[in-house]
């Protein structure tokens, strides 16, 4: 059924997921719902030095909120910083140098973190799409350590933060490619088989589903949501998928497009008041399975992810330094 998934998918996506579909939908949408002033709320965005979360924290910080970048490449995010901070005169931004696919960083980062700052709104938007299957120090598969341990550890361990506020949101930046994946908790580091990049990081999305569905079961003064930005014209994309760009570089979203709902997810009076653990595209909810796709899982395997991803969360707590 993969070619199926395959095709309904990329059908779908020349429909709705280029700049004419988000063109499309947003002649729906209501510009009220972003027009607020969320001075003294305090947002977390992950891969904020460029693409979709850049271009989200300086929404963000257009509207007063105070916006902590976590980002791996110090050069880089510092300059995404300054132009911020010019472009929106807001001068309550501050960096953190951290690697997303290192969760022994991330624990030293998050106990930092809790201890200096207050957190209304965590935004997991930090990704990588390696076409070989590379392994970190840790002896990690890459693409999992980022897209899928490190969402995990980061948010696991801002929650007791996230927990003290009102009106806590945690955005997880997903992939309609997650729609041809069914969730796979026998090789989620992909050691098994022929590597293919662009279906082990689809398999990371749809990973990203489940967690923000687990979640939102479990931690009920928090809304969770996760999300599709469309095809958009990032960096990422260009270096990631150089074939797709090449085919599609004139249909693409912009960067701002890409995140206006995650912008609006993490703002909007009404995002907060949908019910927790949906998936959206273009500030509405929409189905995780295509039609006839058999990409439902059994609840044991959504447990079954939870309970690895805790084991491995649990190691590298005990192991990281601080």
């Amino acid at each position: 059924m993969s070619w199926y998934r395959n095709a309904v998918w990329f059908v779908k996506g020349l429909r709705e997921y280029t700049r004419g579909g988000y063109e499309s939908a947003s002649k729906h949408f209501n510009p009220a719902d972003v027009e607020v002033n969320v001075a003294g709320r305090s947002f977390l965005v992950t891969g904020a030095n460029s693409g979709i979360g850049k271009a989200t924290a300086k929404e963000i910080a257009r509207r007063g909120g105070t916006v902590h970048l976590v980002c791996r490449n110090k050069e880089r995010a510092e300059a995404a910083k300054g132009e911020i901070v010019t472009e929106t005169g807001n001068p309550d931004i501050f960096l953190h140098i951290v690697d997303i696919s290192n969760p022994k960083e991330i624990w030293k980062f998050a106990e930092k973190f809790r201890n200096e700052h207050k957190l209304n709104v965590l935004i997991n938007n930090a990704g990588c799409m390696v076409n070989s299957r590379e392994l970190t120090e840790d002896g990690l598969e890459k693409n999992f350590a980022t897209n899928t341990l490190g969402t995990y550890v980061l948010t696991t361990a801002l929650l007791p933060l996230l927990e003290k506020e009102a009106d806590a949101r945690v955005i997880t930046v997903s992939s309609g490619g997650m729609l041809v994946q069914k969730l796979n908790v026998s090789d989620l580091q992909s050691a098994n088989g022929t590597f293919d990049g662009t279906m082990v990081y689809a398999q990371n999305k749809r990973q990203q589903v489940v967690l923000t569905e687990q979640w939102a079961k479990a931690h009920r003064n928090i809304h969770f949501s996760v999300m599709h930005p469309g095809w958009a014209d990032t960096p990422a994309v260009r270096s990631a998928m150089p074939d797709f760009y090449q085919k599609m570089k004139n249909s693409l979203r912009t960067e701002v497009q890409g995140a206006d709902t995650v912008v609006w997810l993490a703002v909007s009076p009404e995002a907060g008041k949908l019910p927790s653990g949906l998936f959206f595209q273009d500030r509405q909810p929409v189905p995780t399975h295509l039609p006839l796709a058999s990409t439902h899982s059994p609840p044991e395997d959504e447990e079954k992810l939870m309970e690895v991803l805790e084991e491995f969360s649990q190691k590298f707590k005990s192991t990281s330094p601080g």
